[in-house]
C-alpha cells in the first residue's frame, strides 16, 4: 500500500509541474499580447508626434503647405492615451485625456491656468520622466520638443487582467480541490465507522461464548493462575469490542489521571511482548487530569506499542514517557526500531500504509483519528531516523 502514496505524491508533482507550466504558457501569451498593444500605442504616439512636427513647421513658415486639418485630426484622433508635450526645458506647452483637478475650458487642448491643475500636471510629468514612454521631436535647428504618453486605460486594464484570470483560476481549482478532499474523507469516515462496527457486532458472539466457558473451566480443574490470566484476556476482548463499537460516535470523555491510564496499559502489554523487548514507562510526579476515553486512549497506547515492537522485530527497547506543558499533557513512545524515512513520517497515519507484507494500515490512522477528533489533541512522528529508532508523540490538552 506505500506505493500507491509514492504514486500519489508523484502525482502531485506532476500535476503541481504541469499546472505551473500551463500557468506560465498562458501569462507568455498575455505578456506578448500586452507588448503588441503597447507598440500599436508607440507608433500611434509616433505619428502624432510627426503631425506636432508638421504643425510646428508650418507655423513658422519652414515647412511646405499640406493639410492642416488632416494634421489636426490626427492630434486631435487621440482620446484614449494621456499625453504631454513638453519643450526643452520641460514647460507644458499642451496636454491630452488627463482628468484634470479643476475643469477649465480652456486647458482642454492648451496649457491649463489654473494652479492646481498645473501642480498636477507637473507631478504627472516627472513620473513620465522615468518611463520609457518618451518621443524627441525636432522642431527646428536647435529646437527639440519631448512628448511623454501614458498607457491607455485598455492597456492598463489587459496587463491587469492575466493575474485576475489567474486568481480565479487557482480559486477554483482550490474549491474543487477541497470539495473533493472533503467527499473522500467523508466517504472514508463511513468506511471506517461501518467496518468498526460490523467488528464489534461479530465479536460479540464469541466473547459471550468465551465468557460462559470461564464460567465452567473451574468445575473443570483449571488452576487459578491460568484462570486469572485467561480472564484478563477475555476481559480485554470485551474491550476491544467495545472500542470499536464507539467508533462513528461521539464517546464519553471522564475526568481522569493520564499516569493511570498509561500505566495500565503499559502493564498489560508488558506480559503480551517478546521477552527480548524491554518496555519502560516513566510517569508524571504528579497527577495529569485530562478528559479521554481510557478504553480508546489504551487502545493507541497499545498499537504504538505494537509497532514499536514490529519495528525491532522482537528485540530491542521502548521507553514510554509523560511530561507536560503549560498548555497540555503528552506521552512519547520511542523504540530502538529499523525508523521511518522523513518522506513516509506523515504518510504512515494514511488509511491502507503500512510495511508490513499482512499488514493492514489501519492502526495508526484509527489512532490519529482517536486522539485528534475524540481527544482533541495531536499525534505526530517527533523523530526518527533509519536504524535509530522512532518516537511518536501524543498531546492532549489539559483539562
Amino acid at each position: 500500500m506505500s506505493d500507491i502514496y509514492d504514486i500519489r505524491r508523484y502525482g502531485k508533482i506532476a500535476f503541481l509541474i504541469a499546472s505551473a507550466s500551463v500557468v506560465a504558457l498562458f501569462l507568455y501569451f498575455s505578456d506578448g499580447l500586452i507588448r503588441d498593444l503597447s507598440k500599436v500605442e508607440r507608433e500611434r504616439m509616433q505619428l502624432w508626434a510627426d503631425a506636432t512636427r508638421e504643425l510646428a513647421a508650418v507655423s513658422m513658415g519652414e515647412g511646405e503647405m499640406t493639410d492642416i486639418d488632416f494634421l489636426l485630426g490626427i492630434i486631435q484622433s487621440n482620446t484614449t492615451i494621456p499625453v504631454l508635450l513638453t519643450d526643452d526645458e520641460d514647460h507644458i506647452l499642451n496636454q491630452r485625456n488627463f482628468t484634470l483637478p479643476v475643469k477649465e475650458d480652456d486647458a482642454e487642448f492648451g496649457i491649463p491656468t489654473d494652479e492646481r491643475n498645473v501642480e498636477f500636471l507637473n507631478r504627472r510629468l516627472q513620473a513620465m520622466k522615468s518611463g520609457p514612454n518618451k518621443i524627441e521631436i525636432e522642431i527646428g535647428e536647435g529646437m527639440v520638443q519631448y512628448l511623454y504618453y501614458e498607457d491607455s486605460t485598455l492597456l492598463k486594464r489587459i496587463s491587469i487582467f492575466p493575474y485576475i484570470q489567474l486568481l480565479v483560476m487557482l480559486a477554483f481549482i482550490a474549491v474543487v480541490y477541497f470539495a473533493v478532499l472533503s467527499t473522500k474523507k467523508a466517504e472514508q469516515n463511513k468506511v471506517w465507522v461501518g467496518l468498526s462496527k460490523e467488528t464489534a457486532h461479530q465479536l460479540g458472539t464469541p466473547i459471550s461464548s468465551l465468557m460462559a466457558w470461564m464460567e465452567l473451566l473451574p468445575e473443570m480443574g483449571v488452576d487459578a493462575d491460568t484462570l486469572a490470566e485467561m480472564n484478563k484476556d477475555v476481559n480485554r476482548l470485551s474491550t476491544i469490542a467495545s472500542r470499536f463499537s464507539k467508533i462513528g460516535s461521539e464517546p464519553r470523555m471522564d475526568n481522569v489521571d493520564l499516569n493511570e491510564v498509561v500505566a495500565e496499559a503499559v502493564d498489560y502489554m508488558k506480559t503480551r511482548i517478546s521477552g527480548r523487548v524491554t518496555l519502560t514507562c516513566t510517569l508524571w510526579p504528579s497527577p495529569m487530569r485530562v478528559l479521554a476515553c481510557p478504553p480508546l486512549l489504551e487502545w493507541v497506547l497499545e498499537n504504538l506499542i505494537k509497532n514499536a515492537v514490529d519495528a525491532m522485530e522482537g528485540s530491542g527497547s521502548i521507553d514510554v514517557t509523560l511530561g507536560s506543558t503549560p498548555v497540555a499533557d503528552f506521552i512519547e513512545v520511542k523504540d530502538t526500531g529499523k525508523g521511518i524515512s522523513r518522506k513516509n513520517q506523515k504518510a504512515v497515519f494514511n488509511p491502507g500504509y503500512t510495511t508490513k507484507s499482512r499488514g493492514w494500515g489501519l492502526g495508526l490512522t484509527l489512532a490519529k483519528r482517536i486522539v485528534e477528533q475524540y481527544h482533541r489533541g495531536r499525534i505526530f512522528v517527533k523523530h526518527s531516523a533509519p536504524g535509530v529508532g522512532t518516537t511518536f508523540r501524543i498531546d492532549l490538552p489539559k483539562a
